[in-house]
C-alpha cells in the first residue's frame, strides 16, 4: 500500500491495529471486549486488515541476551554504485545474513544502514569484516550499541 493510497480505516480499526500492536497474542473475544465489538465482526476486521496488509504478520519478542546475542550494532555500508543490480546484490547478501535484522536503504551519508547482532565483540569484528569485504561495498561505518532507552515496535495508531 502506497502513501498516497487511503486505507479506509475508522476509529474501531484504528483502536484494533493499537490493541494488536500492543498484544498480538490476545485472543480474538479480549479484542473484541477492548474495542467494542462482538466477536464475529471484531474477527472480519482483523482477516480484513490482515488481507489488506496493514496487519503484516504477529511475532514475539525474544530477548536477544538471552540467547547469547550480546552485542548489537549499526553498520552505514557506502557501495561503489547505485546502479539497481549493484543494489539488488547488496540487499540479496543482507537478507541472507542471519545476523542483519534489518536492512534499510538511506538517503545521505551512504547506501544502507544495517541493524545487526553478534555473539561478542569478536563475532562483531567477524560480521564487520566480512561486510567490509563484500562485492561492492566501498566503506562501512559501524556503531555500537551501549544501552537502548527505547526499543518499540510498530508505529503510532493514532
Amino acid at each position: 500500500m502506497t502513501r498516497e493510497q487511503d486505507p479506509g480505516l475508522d476509529s474501531v480499526d484504528r483502536h484494533i491495529l493499537a490493541e494488536l500492536q500492543a498484544d498480538g497474542r490476545m485472543t480474538n473475544v479480549e479484542l473484541a471486549r477492548r474495542v467494542n465489538l462482538s466477536a464475529p465482526p471484531c474477527l472480519r476486521r482483523v482477516r480484513r486488515l490482515e488481507e489488506a496488509g496493514i496487519i503484516r504478520g504477529y511475532h514475539a519478542d525474544i530477548d536477544p541476551v538471552s540467547l547469547g546475542w550480546e552485542v548489537t550494532f549499526f553498520a552505514l555500508v557506502g557501495l561503489e554504485s547505485q546502479k539497481q543490480a549493484v543494489l539488488d546484490a547488496f540487499e540479496a547478501l543482507a537478507a541472507s545474513w542471519p545476523e542483519v535484522r534489518e536492512c534499510h536503504m538511506i538517503r545521505g551519508g551512504g547506501d544502507f544502514l544495517l541493524r545487526l547482532v553478534a555473539r561478542d565483540t569478536a563475532h562483531e569484528n567477524e560480521l564487520t569484516a566480512r561486510l567490509t569485504n563484500a562485492p561492492a561495498v566501498l566503506r562501512v561505518q559501524t556503531l555500537q550499541t551501549i544501552r537502548t532507552a527505547k526499543d518499540e515496535a510498530g508505529v503510532p495508531v493514532a
